[in-house]
Formats: structure tokens, C-alpha cells, sequence
């Protein structure tokens, strides 16, 4: 039987309406899938259709915890790619829930509605034998996902920058808050010779990638060839936690005071802050900075016949906006 056109065919995707998610979806529109976009909040997703022809992008509601919702949401799919995480825990919504049982469900889900590729994106630094319950999490699921259908491909990501992203932009943010910035560092106050290095190896070490080259990296792997694999999704520099400050105070164009502070001050603050809406830090933030979250050397984009773009070359384009103090104060 001959392939179908990828005009006719139909990718399901689970967090189409996220960060990473949009970019994926306006991918697949411009290569002429139908896109299904799953997600808890379709009305929330409304503004996904315009990247698309008429009809051609449709949020659909989708619970991860129900079987029946994931079920309906990959019926008649060919494509099924997972793009939910969580960055911390609230009531239902648990890791376990979510990284673990979630990723089970779509994958077994996937594979009994005969979808023919499942892409399922985790996190680099996944390891069942993390001190970090979000990277243990992480872990278990891509176990959960080969178990339940062993030719998904599987991308573990750095952290993700673009310019919706939560990582520099919230930063920035705090660069209006604050005319101090702390920098949580694991190997710093140590003595140097006859004096003492405060700094250390500056934090931390991270190694961010665009949202579009994580956007290219699926892509490219629809093409066939690559069922089973699993790919670490990294940028081409590594960088300090003091030197993501640095370039965030350079690109918003703001001049702040960097104050290094020992992992254990960040561990005192992280259950008071976690108790926020949004917590800008909990526990299990503070044990994953006790690991660098850097490429381990697996397949990656040189694989996949990507060249990455470095933090340094887009984040300016975006942080821009923080210098106008105009715009910064209405929110911009």
C-alpha cells in the first residue's frame, strides 16, 4: 500500500499548546500534516490555528490521566509525539503522574491505535538513580515508553531558550526586581593558594538549547530511519551559571550585582519558595543543580544533520525588550 501524502496524514500532538510545543506545530502545519493538538485547555490553544490552514490545526481536550481521553485523543493518528513535563508538582499533576503513568498511557495508547512513529521528548540529565525526582521521573518514563512501543525515538533536551522560554526571560525578569542577582554555587568559597576563590567553576554548568533546533530535531526524525533511538538534544557551548547571568544582565542592557552564595543557602529558601504559584525555586530544583546539565556525548544534533545556534546568538534578540524601561514596566 502506498504512503499517503503528508497532506493526509495526522500527527497527535500532547502539549502542542506549550513552549516547545507551538514551534513543533507550525513545523508539522508548514509540511502539510493535520495536527491534532492535545491539551487540557483547548480553548487556551485557540491561537495555534492560524499556524495553519483552515482547519488544519485543531486543539482537542486530553487528559493524561484518564485512558479513555488519550485514547480518543490518538485515534486515526500516524504521529504521536509527547511533549508534556512538568517543572515542579501540584496536587494531581505529580511527576509520577505526569512523567511516569502519562508517557505510558499515550505510548500504549499509541501502539494499540497502530499509530506508525511516537516521538516522546524527556530531559537530558534523566537517570532512575537521580537524587532528583523530576530526573528519576524522566528516567522511568522513557523505560515506561520503550516497553509499551520500543521504536519511539526519544530527545533529552538541555534547557530550552527561545523567546517565549521561562529560563532567561524570568531572569530578565528579576533584573527589574532586584539590584542583586545570586549565583548558587556548589565547589565556591574555597581556598586558592594564599587566598580564597569565591567564584569556584562559577555554578552549575548548563548546556541551553534553541527551541527551534529542538523543533528541527523532531522533524528530521520523521523522515524514518531512526525508530528506537534516543538522541541528547544540547546546545554547542557550555555555560556557567554565572555566565547565564552575565549574558542575560549584558542582553537586557542592565548592570546588577552578582552575588555568589553556597548550594546551601539556595536549599534553606527552596521549601519557602516553592510554596509560591509559580516557584522560582523548590527542593528538587536545588538537588538537580547539584548535577551539570551538559551532553553526555550520545547522538545528537550532528546525528540528525543539525548545526545548533548558540545562546549567545539569539537570546540578545529577545532580552532586548528588558531595556526599554517603558516597556519592561507595562510587562512587554
Amino acid at each position: 500500500m502506498a504512503a499517503r501524502h503528508p497532506s493526509y496524514r495526522l500527527a497527535t500532538v500532547f502539549g502542542g499548546s506549550g513552549f516547545i510545543g507551538r514551534h513543533v506545530v507550525q513545523r508539522l502545519a508548514a509540511a502539510g500534516w493535520r495536527v491534532r493538538v492535545a491539551t487540557r485547555d483547548p480553548e487556551g490553544a485557540i491561537y495555534l490555528r492560524p499556524r495553519g490552514d483552515v482547519g488544519q490545526v485543531e486543539p482537542v481536550y486530553a487528559d493524561l490521566t484518564k485512558d479513555f481521553s488519550v485514547q480518543a485523543a490518538v485515534e486515526r493518528a500516524d504521529l504521536v509525539i509527547n511533549l508534556v513535563g512538568l517543572l515542579y508538582q501540584r496536587g494531581r499533576q505529580s511527576f509520577q503522574a505526569i512523567h511516569v503513568d502519562g508517557a505510558a498511557r499515550i505510548a500504549a495508547a499509541a501502539k494499540a491505535a497502530g499509530v506508525k512513529q511516537l516521538v516522546h521528548v524527556s530531559a537530558l540529565g534523566a537517570a532512575e538513580a537521580s537524587d532528583s525526582l523530576y530526573a528519576k521521573t524522566k528516567a522511568e518514563g522513557e523505560r515506561a515508553v520503550r516497553e509499551a512501543f520500543p521504536e519511539a525515538v526519544i530527545f533529552r533536551p538541555s534547557v530550552v531558550f527561545g523567546p517565549e522560554d521561562s529560563f532567561f526571560n524570568r531572569f530578565a525578569g528579576l533584573t527589574g526586581l532586584s539590584p542583586a542577582l545570586p549565583v548558587f554555587l556548589n565547589d565556591g568559597f574555597r581556598r586558592k593558594g594564599f587566598g580564597l576563590d569565591i567564584w569556584g567553576s562559577g555554578g552549575p554548568k548548563f548546556q541551553p538549547v534553541y527551541v527551534g533546533d529542538v523543533a528541527a530535531a523532531i522533524a528530521a526524525v520523521l523522515k524514518g530511519g531512526y525508530e528506537g533511538k534516543t538522541f541528547e538534544l544540547a546546545g554547542p557551548r557550555v555555560y556557567s551559571m554565572k555566565e547565564i547571568m552575565e549574558l542575560v544582565l549584558e542582553s537586557a542592557g542592565r548592570k546588577r550585582c552578582l552575588i555568589p552564595l553556597p548550594m546551601l543557602v539556595a536549599k534553606l529558601k527552596a521549601p519557602f519558595l516553592s510554596l509560591l504559584p509559580n516557584p522560582p525555586l523548590t527542593p528538587d530544583q536545588v538537588r538537580l543543580m547539584g548535577h551539570d546539565n551538559i551532553a553526555s556525548g550520545a547522538p545528537g544534533f550532528k546525528q540528525l544533520g543539525i548545526i545548533p545556534q548558540s545562546a549567545d546568538s539569539i537570546v540578545p534578540t529577545y532580552l532586548a525588550r528588558f531595556r526599554n524601561p517603558y516597556l519592561f514596566n507595562r510587562g512587554a
